[in-house]
This record gives structure tokens, C-alpha cells and sequence, in this order.
């Protein structure tokens, strides 16, 4: 027979395990870089939410930031993805600099 103490102790390990294993899993938003547009244009998420630009037209393209509480830039690229976990809270301006000013997004973060 089991001492009480020792199943407590595994159940609480099973529970505090699973909590770290939801943390672990932080929200992704996809945003489409089309010729040029992004899609959405605007974009809420939370804090610590990872952004994921996927590209799906030809011509080329990049992820700028041009203000915001973080700056971060993208390769000029024809295909595949860019992604950046935001971890401050705030309001991201972001263009293509190809196609600034039409090609423009908004991300903000509470």
C-alpha cells in the first residue's frame, strides 16, 4: 500500500507539470505577405505571442519595424518565413521597405 505523502507528491508533480506544458505553448499569429500587402493589416495579440509573416506572392519583401518598444528586421525575401516572439507591450509599426509607405501593418501587444 502506498503512503498518502507519496501519491499527494505524484499528483502534484503530474499537475505542476502540465501547468509549465500549457505555458510552454504561447499563442502564434500568421500574417500573409501578398504582393504587396499584409494580411490582416492590423493585428492584436498578447504578450510573449509569437508573429509569423508567411510569404505568398512573388515579389519580394520584408518585415521592418519602423517604431515600436522593439526593432527587429526581416531578410528581403521571395518565399518562406519570418517569425519573432513579442515579449514588450506596445504598438508596432511595420512596412515592407520596398513598398513603403503602401505596404504597411499595425501589431499591438497588451
Amino acid at each position: 500500500m502506498r503512503r498518502p505523502s507519496t501519491v499527494l507528491t505524484a499528483v502534484t508533480a503530474v499537475v505542476l507539470s502540465a501547468a509549465l506544458a500549457v505555458s510552454a505553448l504561447a499563442a502564434t499569429k500568421t500574417v500573409s505577405v501578398k504582393d504587396n500587402a499584409f494580411a490582416p493589416k492590423n493585428v492584436t495579440v498578447k504578450k510573449g505571442t509569437t508573429m509569423r509573416w508567411v510569404w505568398k506572392g512573388s515579389a519580394p519583401h520584408n518585415v521592418t519595424v519602423t517604431s515600436g518598444p522593439a526593432r527587429f528586421r526581416s531578410a528581403t525575401q521571395t518565399k518562406g518565413r519570418f517569425s519573432k516572439r513579442l515579449t514588450k507591450t506596445g504598438t508596432y509599426k511595420i512596412v515592407c521597405t520596398i513598398h513603403d509607405p503602401g505596404m504597411s501593418m499595425t501589431v499591438k501587444v497588451r
